[in-house]
């Protein structure tokens, strides 16, 4: 069993992404994609309703392998209902927070809550850059103080912060942290240091596609763990989160 937790369908390519996606099932053998729908840095309502929208067509047609996150950007004034209907209507299985506003801005906290009661994961773009840092764009940091304010909260720190060696440290502590390794690309030894803080039981495995899927899967093939840990990583933790029972 294989099951990518992050991936997305961008807004101008949503075929040609859907196609990609679905040839790198049939590869790959991945039982599950778990996608968001991303456009524009700042999107509008009606750019989020598009989104969210084709993410929903795609988890329709393959109900099989496609499941989906409610993006949002919260500081627009219908995000709750946004989620709602995500949630709801489309039958989406998490949130998604991009780089529209800081994880843990007080626009966010009633979307947290929601979230929390509807016992689904919130996956958050966090990233630590050298430069070119985008002006909302969370860091481990943010995530800890979010994970800090709501303790219930199941929360996954993407790309594993963006530097692990950065991003970890912040959120070692708070057992309601999860993170994933998607975009973590090139660097052998970022897994292994990762297991080491935090255990094999916090990391789910995500690739970013339409990236390099190999790249991804080879952290975890390579890493000095054992089959077990490997096991967690690619698909057990994934199934005990999304669990919403």
């Amino acid at each position: 069993m294989l099951i990518d937790i992050h991936a997305h369908i961008w807004k101008g390519a949503y075929r040609q992404n859907r196609e990609e996606l679905l040839k790198a099932a049939v590869l790959y053998d991945i039982t599950k994609i778990y996608i968001s729908g991303l456009g524009g840095l700042y999107p509008d309502e009606k750019e989020i309703d598009e989104l969210n929208l084709e993410v929903n067509k795609f988890m329709a047609e393959r109900p099989d392998k496609i499941e989906g996150y409610c993006y949002v950007n919260p500081h627009n004034a219908n995000s709750l209902d946004v989620l709602k209907n995500g949630v709801e209507e489309y039958g989406m299985s998490g949130m998604k927070l991009w780089v529209a506003s800081f994880c843990d801005d007080p626009s966010v906290f009633p979307l947290v809550e929601k979230c929390i009661d509807y016992r689904m994961p919130i996956l958050i773009h966090a990233f630590h850059k050298a430069i070119n840092q985008l002006e909302f764009e969370s860091l481990g940091t943010n995530v800890a103080r979010l994970a800090e304010r709501y303790p219930e909260a199941r929360i996954i720190m993407a790309h594993l912060g963006g530097n692990c060696y950065n991003g970890i440290k912040s959120i070692r502590d708070y057992e309601n942290v999860y993170v994933d390794i998607s975009g973590s690309l090139f660097r052998r030894d970022e897994l292994d240091y990762t297991v080491k803080q935090i255990g094999p039981e916090r990391i789910l495995f995500g690739t970013d596609m339409i990236g390099s899927f190999l790249v991804n899967l080879g952290q975890v093939e390579e890493a000095d763990l054992t089959h077990e840990q490997k096991a967690m990583i690619l698909y057990g933790n994934a199934l005990r989160i999304f669990d919403r029972s």
